[in-house]
């Protein structure tokens, strides 16, 4: 299907759009797809609060150049392209579960913060925790030093209760 220059602006307009709103954009190569496939794989991605499209190269192309990014060889192919909102190992982990063992999905590689990364890099960034489980960490090593500090400051109040209990549960029974 042909498109008109005006249609064609648009596309480079949102192609922009989602670019510049997007923490990390992943690139998968598609072939002997079917409607159902993709519709899965955009549900998935949906769930991370992602996008996922289909994109016109040239067009993606001419889009990344205006938005900064570099190192444009991985735009080849067929591709459905990934926009991380918020998550993106999250995303990344979408696109590397769909392509591991199918025939259909290719992962080409990504970009994050408009650095080019490999596939062995988004399959790396895959592998890390989900984003509340990596808050949950940092917040248990940023409590750590408060706790012990805690700890610290009530053991001597602490040891002269006991010692105080202890002599007055010894004086109760020897008045007995």
């Amino acid at each position: 299907m042909a498109f008109t220059k005006k249609h064609k602006i648009k596309m480079v307009s949102d192609y922009e759009t989602w670019l510049n709103k997007s923490q990390a954009v992943f690139m998968i190569e598609y072939n002997k797809m079917k409607v159902k496939d993709i519709d899965a794989l955009r549900a998935k991605v949906r769930d991370t609060g992602s996008e996922a499209h289909i994109v016109k190269n040239t067009l993606m192309l001419l889009a990344m150049k205006n938005a900064g990014y570099e190192n444009l060889k991985k735009v080849e192919g067929t591709l459905l392209v990934g926009f991380a909102f918020n998550d993106p190992p999250a995303l990344a982990k979408v696109f590397t579960d769909s392509s591991k063992n199918s025939e259909i999905f290719k992962l080409r590689g990504g970009f994050l913060e408009k650095q080019p990364l490999s596939m062995e890099q988004v399959k790396a960034l895959a592998d890390l925790p989900p984003l509340p489980v990596m808050r949950a960490i940092l917040l248990g090593v940023l409590q750590a030093p408060a706790t012990k500090l805690v700890r610290t400051l009530a053991e001597p109040a602490r040891s002269l209760a006991a010692v105080v209990k202890a002599y007055s549960e010894k004086g109760a029974s020897q008045a007995a």
